[in-house]
């Protein structure tokens, strides 16, 4: 009887979050964007391309005390990607935040990048995935912004191929 109940609650409960920030989801709509980010800026994209017709930027969010800056990239009103930026000195908080929000990632690595006549370069990275949707949190250690990329389906390959 338990697992019955708990099925059909499960049923009944709204979509996942999955990657969401403040409650703006993957497949949300830009309404979803200007309601939750009132300083966002949005238009039609600059380019021709099938990954995204329109987008929402310079808006200034807090993701769990961090200020960031969000661009939300939308294609027939449903959002198909973001991108967080924020400072590096806060990695540490951001990393946490996302722990907590998304659970432990699939992967979580710095990559050093061996130069010629100049230091290396270290990157840190954290991958989540679940179905078509993934998120990445990059930081090269010696910048100043972070990066955090979600995004749906072939979304990275496709925003720059121009049509």
């Amino acid at each position: 009887m338990r697992i019955a109940a708990f099925l059909a609650l499960a049923l009944l409960a709204p979509p996942s979050l999955a990657y969401d920030v403040n409650g703006v989801r993957l497949g949300g709509r830009e309404i979803e964007v200007k309601k939750a980010f009132p300083s966002a800026h949005c238009k039609a994209l600059e380019w021709k391309t099938d990954a995204a017709d329109r987008r929402c930027d310079d808006s200034k969010i807090s993701l769990g005390g961090v200020e960031a800056k969000i661009t939300v990239f939308l294609k027939a009103d449903a959002i198909q990607a973001y991108d967080l930026r924020f400072n590096i000195k806060e990695l540490e908080r951001v990393k946490a935040q996302l722990r907590t929000r998304w659970g432990a990632p699939l992967a979580e690595a710095t990559e050093v990048i061996a130069r010629r006549d100049r230091d290396d370069r270290k990157v840190f990275k954290m991958r989540w995935e679940k179905g078509a949707d993934r998120a990445l949190l990059t930081a090269q250690l010696e910048k100043k912004r972070a990066s955090l990329e979600v995004s749906r389906g072939s979304f990275p390959t496709e925003i720059y191929r121009v049509r």
